[in-house]
């Protein structure tokens, strides 16, 4: 499975989804993540409070053993053509840069994505939710 930055946030949050969502990565021997949405995730959590900050996202993901990938050349159009496709203002799927790379990573290695929202509903990936 890949990691979408809305999981993350959601299981560090305590949000109601988190009991299901560490279900599901426990279940799942594959656990992928993109650099992009690990940076994302720290963001989120620094804005919403200082304390977490980049730690508790670092500590997940060591924990729950996610391979962080380094963004490619592949994934990059990926990226680009999801944006054309599914982007914010151009679609209902409403995708913004780091569902961009979620979504490319997922392709690329034709995982399914854990998200939450519905969002990536309205895309041609396979979701987890």
């Amino acid at each position: 499975m890949v990691l979408d930055s809305s999981a993350v946030i959601a299981i560090l949050y305590g949000e109601p989804e988190q009991r299901h969502f560490n279900s599901l990565i426990e279940r799942d021997p594959v656990r992928y993540m993109s650099a992009l949405n690990l940076v994302e995730s720290s963001i989120v959590l620094l804005n919403r409070d200082e304390e977490l900050g980049w730690g508790e996202v670092d500590l997940f993901v060591a924990k729950a053993e996610i391979e962080i990938v380094a963004v490619d050349g592949n994934q990059t159009e990926i990226a680009r053509a999801a944006f054309r496709r599914f982007g914010n203002g151009r679609h209902r799927a409403g995708l913004n840069i780091g569902d961009c790379f979620s979504y490319a990573l997922a392709k690329a290695r034709a995982e399914p994505l854990l998200c939450k929202g519905d969002d990536f509903q309205h895309t041609d990936i396979e979701i987890i939710t």
